[in-house]
Formats: C-alpha cells, structure tokens, sequence
C-alpha cells in the first residue's frame, strides 16, 4: 500500500479524522445514508418498497413498493412518507389482497404513482401476475383520490390487448403528457406507451427502440431538454450491467444503450431515478434493489442501494458506488462519501478477514481466507468517535461485531447491521512495521485467528491481547 494511503488509513484506525459531517441529522436537514441497507420506519419497523417509485406532494415525497408474502406473492403495496428522504412515516398499505377478487392470488411488481391535474386523481401502475407464473404478462391501474389514501382497483390487461407487459415505469412529462414503459415480448423489446388524457388507458405505442434487446426494470427521467432510460439486463433476481440511452422526445429517436456503473451495478437492479429538486440545484437520485432472491433470501429481505448520477455531458451518465450518501433535500445536493475500502490482512498467515460466502445476513461468521479482492474482504474503517471505527464490509455495509457483546475469550467475531454497539467499536494501536493490533470497545479484547491458524476459514475471534502475529492486521 502506498505509504500517503496507509497514514490515512492509519489516522483514521487511530480515531485521529474527524467526524463526518451530517450525521445524526432530522428531518429537512441533511440527512446521511448507509448504502445497501434496509431502511426502518419511524416506528423501527422494515420499510418495504421493493421495486418501488417516489413521487412529490407538497412537502413530502411519498415511497411506494413491493411488500410480499412469504412465497414471494403479493401481499401489499405500501406507502411511506418523508421530508428528507431518510426518515420514513409509514402510511398505508394502499393495495392489499382484499382490495379485488383479483389480488387474492397475485404477483404485482413495480407499482409507480403518477397525479393526474384534469381528474385530481393518483393513478397507480404496475405490472400484474397470477400469482404462479409469468404467463399472464399484463398491466394493472388503481386509482385514488388521495395520494396514501386506498386505491381501488381499476383491472388488468395487455396494453392496446395485444402486447405482454412485464417490468413497468411511469413518466410524465413537462406538457403533462403521460407515459407507460414496460418491458414486451418475453422482455426481449422495451415498448414506450403515451397514456390516455386521465391516465388510466394506453393511447398508442410511440416506441420500440432497442428490439431484441432484451432488457427489463426501466426508468425514465428528464434533465434539461435530454430524456434518458435507464435499464439492466434480463437475468432473473441476480444483478447485470446497467445500460441507459438518451433522445430528445419519448418517441425517439433513442441512441444505442451504453453501459453504466459497474457490471452488476453495485449488486442491484434500477428499481427508479428521483429528480431532487431544491431551492440550489436539482440531483438525480438512482433507487436500487439489492434482490433478496440474489443471496438467498425472499424478495423482503432485499437492500436498498442508491447512489447519484452525474452527467459528464449533456447526454452522458455515470454512476459510482458511494458507501454512504449525504441527501439535502431542501438544496437538491446529493453527495457521496465514505472510504476507502481496504482489506484486513493477518500478518502471521498473510490471508485476509473474509465473510463467509459474501453472506448478506446478520450474523454471517468472519474468517481469515487468502486474499482474492473480493467485496466480503474489503472494509471501511468508518471512525465511531472516541478513537474507536466501525469496520464496515464493501459487500454488505455491515460491521465486524463480537457476537452477542461477549467479554469472553473465544467469542465469535461476526458481520451483523451496523448501529451504536461498543461491540463494534475497534481500537486501532501501531504495532510497528504497517501493522496494527483492533481491540474490541466492549471487551478490550483483539481480533484474533483462531489458535493461529494459517489455513483458509480458520476463525476470526476476540481474545485477550498478547503481542501474536495473528493478532496483527496490514491494511492493504
């Protein structure tokens, strides 16, 4: 490691940097995300809005998603609120089983909202399934006369009764134009709809851009005179390379879609882009899902990964991984922060702190393994005040936490949620040639491996400090 890197790494091990800036922030303030999380609400419970879209309404922007069963059918679409885009309310659950015979036994993915000015009325669309299968491939409106108030179901169909519609986004323009973007023809074509006046029917098909390009989970935004669509590939719940186009009406003509972001787009699938739009300037705000499905889970198990666009030009895009996000919604500024990732590395076996199969979940078991790169073996040293760190893993956003908060010699060093626990608070003290011992807040033991071990998946534990090698960690 370079020598510049390694004292920042170094100072920051020591508690020597100062805090960020933003944290612990309230409504309409700055707030300061985690990225890769999943969000709580106000009353500590899950925040499910997979798959979701965002919507303005006066002060609040209001979050509408995906809330399944256990089986992964549709249970509820849910609806949260909040001012500053970290601090959710939850409201209602606007479309639930009982809502229409049609429902009871459903699949319904990616509902957005849109308000119609002529009729007052918000008007939902997502896309349908019988709950079994992908066979039926329709579209699906509701409407309310509220924005969080409960939607009545307004049926499903095949837009213009001919074309599937799977993955699906709304758009409205500046002239307040309405349109629908779904994906068709076994996702192989994605079909741009202008929608009737009251937005609850399919006017015509404006465009098929990218035939056979088989691409699904659309967004469609608007900077300045510039309309890009934002896209992943189709390969079920695991995560792709993002693509995106851009032209000057919906009705194209649309460029060739370029690549963005990394080739799994940070481990998640575009779900929706947020224009935040305050008193300074307006950002560009890209809302994930890190599926659940991928690492084993259901669909409410998922993450949340957002991240701001920028825009080199005027019709190009880049995305780039942020470990946390620091969101003003009153000024309209995204800004990303965090790093850098760095990997642990014992220094009597030379191998890496590695999480046990890149496992997302609470409690997943850290070990030493050879260093291979990976995102379960790189780690944020994010400072928790007092001279103690956070060690957070790239792969996960999740912290290195003595399990259980035990004291006790042996006790299992583990990855689980980051929060305020001295449990995952870690002194860093130099122990000469580029190394330093981490000692547990909770205990003031050392993260050690396990009877010093030099093989692979030997476990990583707290135990009394002694001065051994394997007690020692290289940043790197």
């Amino acid at each position: 490691m370079r020598g510049r890197l390694w004292a920042l790494v170094v100072a920051t091990l020591l508690g020597l940097s100062a805090p960020l800036a933003g944290a612990g922030t309230a409504q309409a303030a700055p707030a300061t995300i985690v990225n890769a999380t999943q969000f709580t609400t106000t009353s500590g419970e899950a925040l499910h809005a997979h798959g979701g879209g965002v919507i303005k309404v006066g002060a609040y922007y209001y979050w509408f998603g995906e809330n399944r069963n256990a089986d992964n059918t549709f249970r509820y679409v849910s609806a949260y609120r909040s001012t500053d885009l970290k601090t959710w309310e939850f409201r209602r659950h606007v479309l639930t089983q009982t809502t229409d015979p049609e429902l009871a036994t459903a699949n319904i993915e990616r509902p957005k909202v849109l308000y119609n000015e002529r009729t007052k009325r918000f008007v939902m669309w997502m896309h349908k399934e019988n709950g079994s299968d992908y066979s039926e491939a329709r579209a699906a409106v509701a409407t309310s006369a509220t924005v969080d108030g409960d939607y009545t179901w307004r049926g499903s169909f095949r837009p213009l009764d001919q074309h599937m519609s799977r993955d699906i986004t709304l758009f409205e323009d500046s002239d307040g134009t309405g349109y629908m973007i779904s994906a068709a023809r076994e996702n192989y074509d994605l079909q741009i709809y202008r929608l009737t006046d009251d937005y609850t029917g399919v006017a015509s098909l404006v465009a098929n851009p990218w035939p056979g390009g088989h691409r699904e989970a659309p967004a469609l935004f608007k900077r300045g005179n510039v309309y890009f669509m934002l896209t992943s590939g189709a390969t079920g719940w695991n995560p792709n390379q993002q693509q995106y186009a851009t032209a000057t009406s919906p009705a194209g003509p649309w460029s060739a879609m370029r690549d963005v972001g990394d080739a799994t787009a940070y481990g998640s699938q575009t779900a929706y882009v947020l224009p935040v739009q305050g008193t300074r300037t307006t950002s560009y705000l890209y809302l994930g899902d890190r599926w659940g499905n991928s690492f084993g889970g259901k669909v409410n198990d998922s993450r949340y990964v957002w991240l701001p666009l920028a825009f080199p030009t005027a019709t190009t895009m880049t995305m780039d991984w942020y470990p946390q996000l620091t969101i003003d919604a009153a000024q309209g500024t995204v800004t990303g922060s965090g790093g850098p990732y760095t990997t642990l590395k014992a220094r009597h076996s030379g191998k890496c702190a590695d999480v046990v199969s890149a496992a997302q979940t609470d409690g997943a078991a850290v070990v030493q393994y050879t260093c291979n790169g990976g995102g379960n073996q790189l780690f944020w040293s994010r400072s928790a005040g007092g001279g103690y760190v956070q060690l957070v893993a790239r792969h996960s956003s999740q912290c290195l936490t003595v399990a259980g908060g035990s004291t006790a010699d042996g006790a299992a060093v583990v990855q689980s949620a980051c929060g305020t626990g001295a449990n995952q608070q870690w002194q860093a003290t130099d122990t000469g040639g580029g190394y330093v011992r981490l000692a547990a807040r909770s205990s003031g033991k050392c993260l050690d491996v396990a009877d010093g071990s030099t093989a692979d998946k030997a476990a990583l534990i707290q135990w009394s400090c002694t001065g051994g090698t394997n007690q020692q960690w290289q940043r790197g």
